[in-house]
């Protein structure tokens, strides 16, 4: 026999001194109130992937709650059940020998049930003058009793991760529809653009999507079709704004408000000799139907960026604009440049795009020429961050970086 393991006459199963611990480790006390057990084992069998148990597993838990005649679980009542595994067999559908011991070991193992051993291996139990049970070896069903309440918990957070499951598939269907339905239209209508290219986009990310999802990867195949929904309205409005303000000169003559309270130029403004030397603002706002993307989808993408925040965590916006005043500073982004691009693109997009700019540095030449060459499309309609932000978060999740 190997040293620091006992052999129980269950089966001949080894128990390993881990297994004892656990079961001398059950929860101190007993239970203050009786519970169901049938609500317990619905419970157990909610959760049983969280507690490694098989389907045939609950089947032979299921058989042994028969031998416990009453419906309810109490401290004050002996909890052990003592049938042979032949009565076992037969209750659990007529499981084989082997099957069945390994089953039992395995509710064992999960702290479900505990074996009380007889002296000589068998179950039976003692039963007083009156017929009452006073003494019985077999298998403890007050594990049961005692992790009621975190039997229940397990059961209740399997059934919310199935809900949001749902809901992710549900969302992804959703968003796949607008894409279809958007992509149909723009074709249809004989809209520019490269609505090939979205198409292609589309198709690689359903493709990726496996046989049988987990929720994780249907919510990252939800992030980015979310993304290419967004980056196609943005291309459709810009085209809409770009001929209302083509048919009406005098409407793009109107100067940059700035209106956000968190603008960059409450962080970092311009010095006086920029301020000089900048023109007076009369730049189109043609870029306004840009929108921000979600900040979890872009931290996704542009990870770099957290190395430059405060205490190297990213929570909200105002972090994300702050840290990339920092990337600014670093990469030698002159703050005339950055605020052109906050003027054009929006605060926000203009900090996105300099994290873009910090994942692509080894690629780019000057990274202030960079993003001023970014404003200017901005400023004509014909850029979006979309497709950056797709390449690099594609880039990112296949741990190579994106070629310049």
């Amino acid at each position: 026999m190997r040293t620091g393991q006992v052999t129980t006459p269950f089966g001949r199963r080894p128990m390993t001194l881990a297994l004892v611990k656990g079961q001398l480790q059950t929860p101190a006390g007993q239970a203050s109130r009786p519970v169901e057990k049938w609500k317990v084992f619905r419970d157990i069998a909610e959760a049983r992937q969280l507690l490694g148990l098989q389907d045939r597993a609950l089947a032979v838990l299921d058989a042994l709650l028969t031998f416990y005649p009453s419906n309810e679980l109490s401290s004050e009542d002996k909890l052990v059940v003592f049938p042979s595994n032949a009565q076992l067999s037969v209750r659990a559908h007529g499981i084989a020998g082997t099957t069945l011991r390994r089953h039992l070991a395995a509710l064992v193992e999960a702290g479900l049930i505990h074996r009380r051993d007889s002296p000589n291996g068998k179950r039976y139990a003692h039963r007083g003058q009156g017929g009452e049970i006073e003494d019985a070896f077999g298998f403890d069903l007050e594990p049961l009793l005692l992790r009621a309440a975190e039997l229940a918990a397990l059961a209740q957070q399997v059934a919310a991760e199935r809900i949001r499951f749902k809901r992710a598939k549900e969302a992804l269907t959703l968003c796949r529809r607008d894409i279809r339905k958007l992509l149909t239209a723009a074709m249809e209508e004989g809209a520019e653009g490269d609505w090939g290219q979205m198409e292609e986009i589309y198709v690689s990310l359903i493709a990726r999507l496996p046989r049988a999802p987990s929720r994780e990867n249907v919510e990252a195949t939800l992030d980015e079709m979310a993304m290419l929904r967004e980056e196609i309205v943005n291309r459709l409005e810009m085209q809409v704004k770009t001929q209302k303000t083509d048919g009406n000169d005098g409407q793009n003559g109107r100067h940059i408000q700035n209106s956000n309270p968190e603008s960059i130029h409450d962080l970092e403004p311009s010095s006086e000799k920029e301020q000089e030397a900048k023109p007076e603002p009369t730049k189109v706002l043609q870029s306004e139907t840009l929108k921000a993307f979600p900040l979890s989808m872009v931290l996704r993408a542009c990870p770099q960026i957290g190395d430059y925040a405060v205490g190297g965590a990213i929570s909200h916006w105002r972090e994300f604009m702050a840290a990339a005043v920092v990337v600014r500073s670093v990469l030698g982004v002159s703050p005339s440049a950055y605020q052109d691009a906050c003027e054009i693109m929006g605060p926000e997009n203009a900090a996105v795009a300099m994290a873009c700019i910090l994942e692509r540095a080894g690629h780019i030449n000057s990274p202030g020429g960079y993003l001023r060459d970014l404003t200017s499309k901005a400023r004509r309609g014909e850029f979006s961050l979309g497709p950056m932000l797709m390449a690099l978060m594609r880039a990112n999740g296949n741990g190579t970086r994106l070629a310049g």
